[in-house]
């Protein structure tokens, strides 16, 4: 960007920390707003507009859900190298929302399973834009020594997203219909293109030698200047064992394709392949409630759209006061002690579903009960593999900041997280699914309380 050029009008205030990290947030939310708004109502329109049969539902539900991690998967990758390679986060950040909107115009207008399909498709597309672009912009913004708290602020505002989605798609579904729930999907998509439009980022803003909001405390030279405190805190508890700081030293006769894709190399270490598991298993459970809550809610209780929506408030809430602390938590001691105590509440809990059955308001007590205590295992597990796979990446680029280029390799970074998270998203209502189908709703959790328990013993 020339110096010559007269500054864009609000330049300040529109590439300061406050605003750049509030539209990413928004970013989030409407991509995680939008997955929920259709989630109580995705078996109905199956029943309703495409005609499936009843025993047809939970398998396309599932199907479904996955098409939307799957495309996640396959596309995190290119949006993590485009974001590393191009002279801006900003324009890829725009794309992304683009395939969102024509997503909600193929979910408003589709009457077959194909298009919903493709619809899904595309809103993992814009997913995999928004946590790929998103996070990087974050880290770039604020830098790793904030990430935890950052994040677990923002998963907590993200989670408002999750909230109220499902219980306002469940309530305009059933008084408005179709048009009530795209009416205030495209609302919310103008306000989320809005915001991504007027961002300038910090590094564009320096161009212009403005003194920007928090400009000398955050992105790359913040990562630099609290590289000893991030070591101090997340490397003396990690979720694997220490590692000399020579093995972050990469040598100089690396392949093209490793130069082309260098946040590869970073693979080798443990540490980061244990957090992208936690990624995915993570992911997993999650999927697990979305795909399954709906369907048992309806077969247990009879419950239509509004009522299951309200249902993700016992699971959300919990997870959206416990965030913010549990991230402050990870930036202070480490992740491993959040790791740990987030399963440890999760396995008895989700072994206790296996207790829910059909009957009266005692029986709707008890289920709600159990998944908000699950909402606050959910919680506390949010944000340490995450927070542990930027310090890894961290400190090859500190060690090696020409093999990585200016931008670093946090879009590459969190174009990987991104994929292992919607791996989970992708397997989890498949195998749920299946499980809940062949051996019961109860019995499917006792699986996942074993799977997790075997990662809090790892």
């Amino acid at each position: 960007m020339s110096k010559t050029k007269s500054k864009p009008l609000g330049l300040e205030w529109r590439s300061s920390s406050l605003f750049i990290v509030g539209t990413v947030g928004v970013g989030l939310f409407t991509d995680l707003f939008l997955y929920g708004l259709v989630v109580p109502v995705l078996p109905f329109i199956l029943l309703d507009r495409v005609h499936l049969e009843p025993a047809q539902i939970q398998s396309h539900v599932s199907g479904l859900l996955a098409a939307y991690a799957g495309a996640s998967v396959i596309f995190s990758l290119p949006a993590g190298v485009i974001a590393d390679k191009g002279s801006s986060r900003q324009l890829p950040f725009l794309i992304g929302l683009a395939a969102m909107l024509i997503a909600t115009l193929l979910l408003f207008l589709g009457q077959t399973v194909a298009v919903l399909t493709v619809a899904r498709v595309l809103q993992g597309i814009s997913a995999a834009v928004v946590w790929t672009v998103g996070l990087a912009l974050i880290i770039d913004t604020v830098g790793s020594h904030n990430l935890g708290k950052t994040m677990g602020s923002m998963i907590a505002f993200v989670s408002i997203g999750q909230l109220v989605s499902p219980v306002l798609g469940g309530i305009l579904y059933k008084q408005a219909g179709y048009v009530g729930v795209f009416a205030l999907g495209s609302a919310l998509l103008l306000v989320d293109f809005t915001m991504r439009l007027l961002l300038i980022e910090k590094k564009f803003a320096a161009a212009y030698k403005i003194e920007a909001e928090g400009v000398s405390g955050n992105g790359s030279e913040s990562a630099e200047d609290d590289s000893e405190e991030i070591r101090n805190t997340t490397e003396e508890d990690p979720l694997v064992a220490k590692r000399e700081e020579d093995d972050f030293k990469i040598a100089s006769n690396q392949q093209e394709w490793v130069k082309a894709f260098p946040v590869v190399y970073c693979l080798k270490n443990p540490r980061l392949l244990t957090a992208f598991l936690l990624t995915t298993l993570d992911a997993t459970l999650l999927a697990t409630f979305d795909a399954t809550i709906p369907t048992t809610a309806m077969e247990l209780y009879g419950f239509d759209s509004l009522k299951s929506g309200l249902l993700f408030i016992a699971l959300i809430v919990p997870s959206l006061l416990l965030g913010p602390i549990a991230g402050w938590v990870v930036d202070r001691y480490g992740p491993k002690i959040m790791a740990v105590i987030g399963y440890c509440i999760l396995v008895p809990v989700l072994i206790l579903l296996r207790l829910v059955h059909s009957g009266g308001t005692s029986q709707i007590i008890t289920y709600c009960v159990l998944l908000a205590l699950c909402g606050l295992g959910v919680g506390v597990i949010g944000s340490p593999a995450l927070v542990d796979a930027s310090y890894v990446v961290e400190q090859y680029q500190k060690r090696n900041p020409d093999f990585f280029g200016p931008n670093g390799p946090y879009g590459q970074l969190y174009a990987l997280n991104s994929m292992t998270f919607s791996v989970g998203l992708t397997v989890g209502p498949l195998i749920s699914g299946s499980l809940k189908d062949h051996v019961g709703y109860g019995n499917m959790n006792l699986v996942v309380a074993l799977r997790s328990n075997a990662l809090k013993v790892d």
